[in-house]
């Protein structure tokens, strides 16, 4: 073949007798090979074996190495404790982001409210200046509201761009219950709903004892019966789960077992007439329906013998 790819002699019979099949057959593979250069050999090995490096996009790699760098930090301030730190201080930061943008929360409006201050709400709602509107969860504050046992019922709403909503229903404190030297605040069913922390429920009636909580309605139902004299009645002790010691203004009035109501009724009769009351005494025993017992005070006792003494020694001489 010339160096245009034609065969300078002709490929009749003659001439292709004249170079033999060999020849011809050398001449058709050598022609054939010459077609393929080097050059386009080499380019599809180097295409075939290129680095991964090579065919990215220039700049991968430098952003990979950053966003690996970031996570190690990031890891390492999570772990550090700091992470817990900063949130204590700032607040998350999808609330911190919320407030840049406008929409922290600014003011919350608490309906409902009796007894309770309303700091107490809010630091039992978790609300305060760190939280945001659209990243609070009404559903977890509602819930955290209702593990205060002086709040019934609640509900939170969220008002944009800056208020919370929040309704509540309180338990009405009916007693104060003092048990082993510490007070509670019980519910009319004699439920715990608050500690004795103020002097909020200072005008509560006040039980004393064992179970004396569960049996606060007879308790109320005691100073009902005491008419004139109810509101001189200070606390009711529980006695031995069976009956009602009453403390009037430093007396104490003991109480039978059977028909406590009755014995009351005695003593507001002994009140009306003889003021006993108002004696020198510490304590009167209603618990025989036939007789009256009183203590005196050591003074009274003391005087009460001296003046024994000097009538029988005035009746001697």
């Amino acid at each position: 073949m010339d160096g245009g790819g034609r065969f300078p002699e002709s490929l009749s019979g003659d001439a292709a007798g004249r170079i033999g099949p060999a020849r011809l057959a050398g001449a058709i593979l050598g022609r054939l090979a010459g077609r393929v250069s080097p050059r386009s050999l080499s380019v599809r090995r180097a295409r075939s074996g290129q680095r991964l490096s090579e065919r990215l996009p220039r700049g991968v790699g430098v952003v990979a190495v950053s966003v690996s760098a970031a996570a190690m930090a990031l890891a390492g301030f999570v772990a550090s404790g700091r992470y817990d730190a900063f949130v204590a201080e700032q607040g998350r930061p999808l609330d911190i982001a919320a407030r840049v943008a406008g929409f922290g929360v600014e003011r919350v409006t608490i309906s409902g409210i009796s007894r309770m201050y309303e700091r107490e709400v809010l630091a039992a709602a978790g609300i305060d200046w760190r939280s945001s509107v659209p990243f609070l969860d009404v559903n977890e504050v509602r819930e955290r509201l209702l593990r205060v046992p002086l709040i019934a019922q609640a509900s939170v709403r969220k008002i944009y761009p800056n208020e919370i909503a929040i309704t509540q229903v309180e338990r009405e404190p009916a007693a104060l219950w003092q048990k082993n030297g510490e007070i509670s605040v019980i519910a009319a069913d004699g439920t715990v709903i608050d500690a004795m922390r103020d002097d909020r429920y200072a005008s509560l009636p006040l039980v004393v004892g064992d179970d004396a909580n569960t049996k606060l309605p007879e308790y109320l139902a005691l100073i009902a019966a005491a008419g004139p004299l109810a509101e001189r009645i200070k606390a009711g002790t529980y006695v031995s789960g069976r009956r009602w010691t009453l403390k009037f203004d430093g007396i104490d009035v003991r109480l039978p077992e059977a028909d406590p109501a009755a014995a009351l009724a005695r003593l507001v009769r002994f009140e009306r007439e003889a003021g006993l009351l108002e004696k020198d005494i510490i304590a009167v025993d209603l618990r025989m329906p036939d007789r009256l017992v009183v203590r005196l005070t050591e003074e009274a006792a003391a005087a009460r013998a001296e003046a024994q003494k000097a009538k029988k020694k005035g009746a001697a001489s």
